[in-house]
């Protein structure tokens, strides 16, 4: 089971990024997949679930109506859209597997982590 996150970079404020997760080793549409996130000095924190259920998705409040979260079963691959971006979104961005069949991402049900892309928002 592996899980590779990509598209982080630096951008401006008010830019946009797409992250990408691409998961090997499972069928990811059968599970919760979540994407979190780490800034210097602060614990990782949950940033967007896509349920495997029924699809649903969900976001922390401080992003909620700027970031979407998407997935391509073709693909296997989860995406993350990240719009009006802010200096405070600058962290890691991790994607992770959640329970088989999973409606939500707490952290501690998060059993394979991809290794993180950089994200730096600045002028």
């Amino acid at each position: 089971v592996q899980l590779q996150a990509s598209g982080g970079g630096l951008v401006q404020p008010g830019g946009s990024l797409r992250l990408s997760c691409a998961a090997s080793g499972f069928t990811l549409d059968y599970y919760a997949i979540g994407w979190f996130r780490q800034a210097p000095g602060k614990e990782r924190e949950g940033v967007s679930c896509v349920s495997s259920s029924d699809g649903r998705t969900y976001y922390a409040d401080s992003v909620k109506g700027r970031f979407t979260i998407s997935r391509d079963n073709a693909k296997n691959t989860v995406y993350l859209q990240m719009n009006s971006l802010k200096p405070e979104d600058t962290a890691i961005y991790y994607c992770a597997r959640g329970s088989p069949y999973g409606r939500r991402c707490p952290r501690g049900d998060m059993d394979y982590w991809g290794k993180g892309t950089l994200v730096t928002v600045s002028s």
